[in-house]
């Protein structure tokens, strides 16, 4: 306990799903947290939480695929909290539908929070990173970023680029003592996995067991995620960086 112990992280996407999973984690092991969301209600649940815990946490109301949203909450993480150390990018949407199916709106709105969240939270936060001497950055892809999924093209295209991008950031800003790494899960009981199956048109019992058909048997836990993520943010990973972390129960093994 205690990994990350003095540490300031920005959670995006931290209202919900795997980003609240980390966002209490990492306070149980010591950070501070800065929940970043469009989701206030969630976003202010979460942070009560933490400070409920004992833990300091701050709230930033943010839309991910806005320069000014995302400049403007790096700026009140450090200002609030004093620094950031790590900044975890797991800001998400999905739109289950092929090319012929998907808009062009769709297609834009799924790249910009994807995609474009990453690369602008990542353009504010790498100047503090470098000043201080370092940090780590986490971006949340998906398995289906490495192998390709049904009906679900925009998405699978988001991860990709996320995969893609990630390693370019770690060649760009080693030598600043910047780690940059990303996440691959397969399917984990969120509310957006939850919203594929509506999306889709299936029963939502048959949707989850369907994607428990893996080497583990189970889907995964936002929880799972997060240690994998506590992982890659703590000086257990030192010399780990530009990696694709497959977590997923074996899905994409065979």
């Amino acid at each position: 306990m205690g990994s990350l112990t003095g540490k300031r992280a920005l959670i995006a996407g931290g209202a919900s799903g795997i980003g609240r999973a980390t966002a209490l984690l990492f306070a149980r092991e010591g950070a501070a947290i800065s929940v970043v969301d469009l989701d206030e209600v969630g976003g202010r649940a979460v942070g009560k939480e933490i400070d409920h815990e004992g833990s300091r946490a701050i709230f930033v109301p943010c839309d991910v695929t806005q320069a000014g949203d995302c400049q403007r909450a790096v700026k009140q993480t450090v200002r609030d909290l004093g620094g950031l150390d790590v900044l975890v990018n797991s800001a998400g949407i999905i739109r289950r539908a092929n090319v012929l199916e998907t808009t062009e709106a769709e297609w834009d709105q799924v790249m910009a929070v994807n995609v474009k969240s990453v690369f602008l939270l990542s353009k504010y936060a790498i100047p503090v990173l470098a000043e201080a001497g370092g940090g780590v950055i986490i971006n949340v892809a998906s398995g289906w970023g490495l192998v390709g999924g049904p009906r679900a093209a925009a998405y699978c295209a988001s991860k990709g680029a996320v995969v893609q991008l990630t390693k370019s950031m770690a060649l760009d800003h080693g030598r600043q003592n910047i780690r940059v790494n990303c996440i691959c899960p397969g399917d984990t009981d969120t509310p957006m996995l939850r919203d594929e199956a509506r999306q889709l048109g299936e029963p939502m019992e048959q949707f989850l067991a369907d994607a428990a058909e893996r080497p583990l048997g189970r889907v995964g836990r936002p929880e799972d995620i997060a240690e994998a993520a506590l992982y890659l943010a703590s000086d257990a990973s030192s010399f780990v960086t530009g990696t694709a972390l497959v977590v997923d129960g074996g899905g994409i093994a065979g």
